[in-house]
């Protein structure tokens, strides 16, 4: 019943034995569940491991089980915390799978692959996105980094957005969090929310990205440079790639109609996000470019925050930071 847990077979009649007979010893678990007794013994271990068994006050020297309800309790999170780590280990391999798929296109520019077309200027970027839109059924996903939208784009996509929800098709769009301060970004998305748009934000996104029916991403073979040309990717498995790094990231984002959220140390999200690309060592243009703001508000960010920590470099902010628990210690 509970190998969902981690318990194993043995471990489990172990543990139920010292359960049903708190003040037996080894030769009464042996007789009561059935088991040799150099089983019983690395039963015993494992369950100590998992904190399942203590050592008793009653009688010295030996062992009692923790009742079912901590028992339980124990296991469940361990398992979560299990969960949470693949979890963040899955999220960053999607990213950099998403990284790796663009930067490939970018060195090879002209191969002639499956599942893989070269678009090469703007204008054959424009017209292959408009047949796409054109043709969508269901839904389209996306993400916009770069921060705030230029305005005269966002009202020349309003026909084509308008004619797409009232065919009912269903719009996601994650831009960074910066955006929350460009009134026209916030009154575009306001729109698109008014008529069945969805629109959420986070402090950084991996690239710039258009999926649409779950069957066809478009992404920019150079993230600085975007208008330089892009891929439109149709393999199944680079598809089911990108359309869990879009969900992932999307379950992770902020409804722009809501309050930004502080993390339990006071940090914003484009703080914290600044305080992490601070301890890896960009510049504030690089930080600036990752978080869509102006270079003076990403030295005025990490600035205030240095101080926060009381460091005078960002290397000892970053120290300061991981000691403070701002920051997940880095793996040697």
């Amino acid at each position: 019943m509970l190998t969902e847990l981690g318990l194993d077979a043995a471990a489990e009649s172990v543990y139920r034995a010292m359960l049903a007979d708190p003040a037996g010893g080894v030769a009464d678990i042996v007789a009561r569940a059935g088991l040799p007794e150099h089983e019983v013994c690395a039963a015993l271990d494992v369950l100590s491991e998992l904190a399942l068994v203590r050592p008793s006050a009653d009688h010295e020297g030996g062992l009692r089980a923790v009742s079912p309800d901590l028992g339980m309790e124990i296991l469940m999170a361990r398992q979560q915390a299990e969960l949470a780590a693949q979890q963040h280990r899955l999220e960053a391999s999607r990213a950099v799978a998403a990284q790796l798929i663009a930067e490939y296109a970018d060195l090879r520019p002209t191969a002639a692959s499956p599942g893989v077309e070269q678009l090469i200027g703007i204008d054959r970027i424009r017209d292959r996105l408009a047949r796409l839109t054109r043709d969508v059924t269901a839904d389209v996903m996306s993400f916009a980094p770069g921060g705030a939208q230029p305005e005269a784009q966002m009202q020349a996509s309003r026909p084509l957005d308008e004619e797409l929800l009232r065919r009912g098709v269903r719009m996601r769009t994650v831009y960074l969090s910066s955006v929350r301060n460009d009134q026209p970004t916030v009154e575009y998305a306001d729109w698109l929310a008014q008529r069945g748009g969805l629109v959420r934000t986070v402090p950084a996104l991996p690239t710039r990205m258009i999926i649409t029916d779950r069957s066809t991403a478009v992404i920019p073979v150079n993230s600085d440079d975007t208008s330089a040309g892009a891929v439109v990717l149709t393999g199944q498995g680079t598809l089911t790639a990108l359309c869990a790094l879009f969900e992932s990231v999307w379950d992770t984002a902020q409804p722009l109609g809501q309050a930004a959220r502080q993390d339990p140390n006071g940090l914003s999200p484009q703080e914290s996000t600044t305080l992490r690309l601070l301890a890896q060592g960009h510049t504030d243009e690089a930080i600036a470019k990752r978080l869509g703001v102006s270079p003076r508000t990403a030295r005025r960010t990490a600035t205030e925050l240095m101080e926060r920590l009381g460091a005078r470099s960002r290397f000892e902010a970053g120290v300061r930071a991981v000691q403070h628990g701002w920051l997940p210690p880095q793996p040697s």
